[in-house]
């Protein structure tokens, strides 16, 4: 019980700070696409593990990998998903087609999400709270948080689903995705190019 406010301050920290991030607009425009279920979990996981790291490692877990590494893995990873949406036709909703999407999906959800957020400043607030506070109540807290904005953004996804035409979503989310690509490409470029 002395653990709630640790757990409350966390949450609501993370929680403000990714509404409306990439991560949540990502979940969102797979959403739209995909079933729900793979996304959820493999954002999950992902923000679960990256969490650990985060609250056991502090900052040390972003300076094993070199930016323009990760910078350049998530670009490649938001071209690959642009590109799919933009080619992708209207969606069969048989069960057949979902299931076989959703095997793989999760995996590269989950590596979309850990390299998208590796060092993002959620993770680096989430190690500073790890440092001053125990590290599970941090964990449970950002943790929690995290799943939030992705089941807001799977939900908000599910609903343009009903509104809009599938091929149109599948534009937007290519374009959204490719959008990124670009965002991420420019902060590769910048970051080559003053080192």
């Amino acid at each position: 019980m002395d653990d709630l406010p640790t757990v409350l301050n966390s949450f609501l920290l993370v929680l403000g700070a990714e509404f409306g991030d990439k991560s949540q607009l990502v979940c969102m425009a797979l959403a739209a696409r995909y079933r729900a279920l793979p996304i959820v979990v493999g954002a999950v996981a992902a923000f679960a593990v990256l969490n650990v790291l985060a609250v056991t490692l502090g900052a040390a877990a972003a300076a094993w990998l070199p930016q323009w590494l990760v910078l350049a893995t998530v670009m490649g990873l938001f071209t690959v998903f642009g590109a799919l949406a933009l080619r992708g036709e209207a969606d069969d909703d048989s069960d057949e087609g979902e299931a076989k999407v959703g095997r793989f999906l999760v995996w590269s959800i989950f590596g979309l999400i850990f390299m998208a957020e590796l060092g993002d400043k959620t993770q680096l607030a989430m190690a500073g709270l790890g440092g001053v506070n125990a590290a599970l109540p941090v964990w449970l807290g950002g943790t929690l948080a995290l799943a939030t904005t992705t089941l807001l953004g799977v939900w908000a996804g599910r609903v343009l689903l009903t509104r809009l035409p599938v091929v149109l979503i599948n534009r937007i989310g290519g374009v959204l995705f490719l959008g990124f690509a670009g965002w991420v490409g420019w902060q590769l470029y910048l970051l080559l190019n003053h080192a």
